[in-house]
């Protein structure tokens, strides 16, 4: 039986993600601004002073770059303390930004949190009502503001900067266990797609003659952990020059599964610029082939850098990060922002 995700917003089923479209264009970009802006708005009026105490930063605080994925406390407003209508329109906002898969993402992992509290019976460990959402400055269609959804596991994070540039990096999504193998779950496997294709894109690789394991012994983590902002790490394994034309579509395959986990006006832009510089990406594989077995892979490109590793709990825990060396927390887009303003 096909795994039931749990949606602790309680919203209706989501809908399969529309045709991919052309390279989005500025006036898409505003329109998904004030898509967001329109959402966060509506979320901010439905809360009370408290409420609105916990969900709101200015957008210069230091706590917009706060982030995390382990268990933890977080500043913000917790699923926990809205009101039914008031989680509709926190889903609202996250929908805002969310691909159908990315949201699909999103709810195994929180169903996932669900499984693990009552596995490990420690209810105030593990609680699929402690996803927070917090805002960062004055949501306009056409301003700098900012927003997060963050959680063990989960961590999303907006940068908009005048309605016409969308940062949504650093973001991670994790799951635990990596594949349910027992109980009313069983089966479901929250990351599939990200460890599957970067199995077989390494295989393919491998098998060809090409040095894309770069170590038989994985590192314990993503190497960025939760770093506010990141070095780019050492270039390992192939280079996409080095492939062929059906290994280079393998690996931008695998870029688009991260990179559609948002809405399709951002996800394009990302999957174009992986496309641009093909050649120049690394891609390298450390440990294990097999399947159920621990590895760590990493794409990296002149900025950006994706990372997924499955080393916890017998290889059956995986961690997987977005990062922009650049851009991160927008910061490429705000210093072009600055230059243009008397600040």
């Amino acid at each position: 039986m096909k795994p039931v995700l749990i949606s602790l917003f309680a919203l209706t089923a989501l809908f399969p993600a529309s045709a991919k479209e052309p390279v989005k264009t500025t006036t898409e970009l505003s329109k998904a601004s004030a898509e967001m802006a329109e959402a966060a708005n509506a979320f901010l009026k439905s809360l009370d002073e408290a409420q609105s105490k916990k969900a709101r930063y200015p957008f210069e605080n230091e706590e917009r770059e706060n982030w995390g994925f382990v268990p933890r406390s977080r500043n913000g407003i917790p699923i926990a303390d809205l009101s039914p209508e008031q989680r509709k329109l926190a889903r609202n906002l996250l929908e805002s930004g969310m691909s159908a898969d990315g949201l699909t993402k999103i709810d195994a992992v929180i169903t996932l949190e669900g499984w693990l509290r009552e596995i490990e019976k420690r209810p105030d460990f593990r609680n699929p009502e402690n996803y927070f959402t917090t805002i960062f400055g004055e949501p306009s269609a056409t301003g700098t503001w900012g927003w997060r959804f963050e959680g063990h596991h989960a961590a999303m994070n907006f940068t908009l900067v005048e309605g016409k540039n969308i940062s949504v990096t650093p973001t991670f999504l994790g799951t635990n266990p990596s594949e349910v193998r027992e109980g009313p779950l069983k089966g479901l496997r929250a990351l599939a797609k990200e460890e599957d294709l970067g199995r077989a894109l390494a295989t393919a690789l491998k098998d060809a003659g090409k040095p894309v394991l770069f170590s038989e012994n994985p590192p314990n983590e993503i190497l960025t952990a939760a770093d506010r902002q990141i070095q780019q790490l050492e270039p390992v394994g192939v280079t996409g020059s080095e492939m062929t034309a059906a290994q280079k579509e393998g690996l931008i395959t695998l870029i688009s599964e991260y990179a559609n986990r948002f809405r399709k006006e951002v996800a394009d832009e990302d999957i174009a610029q992986a496309k641009a510089e093909i050649d120049t990406l690394h891609f390298g594989w450390a440990g294990s082939l097999t399947k159920g077995e621990a590895y760590y892979y990493r794409i990296q490109g002149k900025s950006f850098l994706i990372e997924a590793a499955n080393i916890q709990n017998n290889a059956n825990h995986v961690h997987t990060v977005w990062r922009d060396a650049a851009n991160d927390f927008g910061r490429d887009a705000l210093a072009d922002h600055m230059k243009g303003h008397d600040h």
